[in-house]
């Protein structure tokens, strides 16, 4: 409830700085900037996040994006090849038996 009673605050402060006259000097325009809070740009502590193919036999290195999409294609690959493996031979045992 202090939470809510706090950002409501907050909120009502910002919409009394930016319905203020227009007349603002440039010290006062600074300070009507809207500020983004959290939603600033991911993660600033250990090793820098890169690309996988800059550093492929890395996997703690790269971003998450790129550390789902191999991890998802290589389980594709995994189960593609799975199936093909255990499926393999039958479809041509019973094309030669139809054409004997």
């Amino acid at each position: 409830m202090a939470a809510w009673t706090a950002a409501a605050v907050r909120q009502a402060a910002n919409l009394a700085r930016l319905s203020a006259p227009k007349s603002a000097s440039p010290a006062q325009a600074a300070s009507l900037v809207h500020r983004r809070g959290l939603a600033g740009g991911g993660d600033h502590h250990g090793p820098p996040k890169v690309n996988f193919w800059e550093d492929p036999l890395s996997p703690s290195r790269w971003k998450d994006e790129h550390f789902v999409i191999v991890s998802v294609t290589g389980w594709g690959f995994l189960f593609y090849g799975g199936y093909k493996l255990f499926t393999k031979g039958k479809k041509e045992d019973k094309k030669e038996e139809a054409v004997e």
